[in-house]
């Protein structure tokens, strides 16, 4: 497995995302077994968010992690916060809390669910229209001088969102997680990718299939892409059509780090294999012409 220097911060090439984690009905340790096989593929990643499974996403992988603690030191843990949900906090309608008491309080909930001392990389959720650059920056730093967080990074921001906020830091926000995939193609065009090439900076990638999007029969623009990657797989000798999708992502050259959302390790050993994949350029912009529905200008 090949692993990403993100300005300090070691993550693996692929990332296990743990929002649908519920959602696999696994058992505490069916959950450790599930966490001990990515590792063996070396997918050491694993991303959350405070509000993943109305909150208690993470507090399942905590129990399973408390089952071997020892993993800890093996794995980069992941989580963002920012976005307010109705239900268990007793909120009337979702909303936005970059404020320094939220976020202060929301690592504090994430440590004791997962069961550890400290994030490896904390990233704000959304950007709030209310955010206060200053106020997030102070206490990103009080936690980080408690030793409560290593890294910081940022998800689904602008470039000037994300340039606001590094401005008010001394140390370099590591990422920005955005959603991108061939059903996704905004970020390729309105200067994300191309701000975070130009600072050095590598994304997280979320939704890579186009959040199942991807395998719509109904859905026009899918078919067209499912049917380029068929014939594209049948070339290069991929073992399925997200081994070539992943393919195609990996060849961007901000080298983005596809967060993979499944709870079937074979899924996921398939998307490890696509490392071994290289498109040509041509083959490339076939999927996204297939995407955009027409030939490039």
């Amino acid at each position: 497995m090949e692993h990403a220097d993100l300005h300090g911060l070691t993550l693996s090439r692929f990332v296990a995302g743990y929002w649908r984690l519920l959602d696999w009905q696994m058992t505490p340790q069916q959950r450790l077994s599930f966490i001990e096989s990515h590792l063996e593929l070396g997918i050491s990643s694993c991303d959350h968010a405070d509000i993943y499974g109305d909150y208690r996403c993470e507090a399942a992988f905590g129990e399973a992690l408390a089952l071997k603690p020892a993993l800890r030191q093996k794995l980069q843990l992941v989580s963002k916060t920012g976005i307010c949900l109705p239900g268990p906090k007793g909120f009337d309608l979702p909303h936005y809390n970059t404020s320094y008491g939220h976020i202060q309080t929301q690592v504090e909930n994430s440590l004791r669910n997962l069961g550890t001392d400290h994030l490896d990389l904390l990233l704000i959720h959304r950007p709030d229209p209310l955010m206060d650059a200053d106020e997030v920056a102070s206490v990103f730093e009080q936690l980080h001088r408690e030793g409560k967080v290593r890294f910081f990074g940022v998800s689904n921001f602008t470039p000037h969102q994300f340039d606001l906020l590094q401005s008010r830091l001394s140390q370099p926000l590591v990422t920005n997680q955005i959603e991108i995939s061939p059903l996704h193609l905004s970020p390729l065009h309105d200067g994300t990718l191309d701000h975070l090439q130009q600072h050095r900076i590598r994304p997280m990638g979320w939704s890579c299939l186009g959040g199942g999007r991807l395998f719509n029969p109904a859905d026009p623009t899918a078919r067209r892409i499912r049917q380029e990657l068929h014939d594209i797989a049948e070339e290069v000798g991929a073992s399925g059509i997200d081994q070539v999708l992943y393919a195609w992502l990996l060849a961007l050259p901000s080298a983005p780090l596809p967060i993979l959302g499944s709870g079937k390790i074979d899924r996921l050993a398939q998307a490890v294999g696509s490392l071994q994949l290289n498109l040509t350029r041509e083959q490339w912009f076939r999927i996204w012409t297939a995407a955009a529905g027409h030939n490039v200008p």
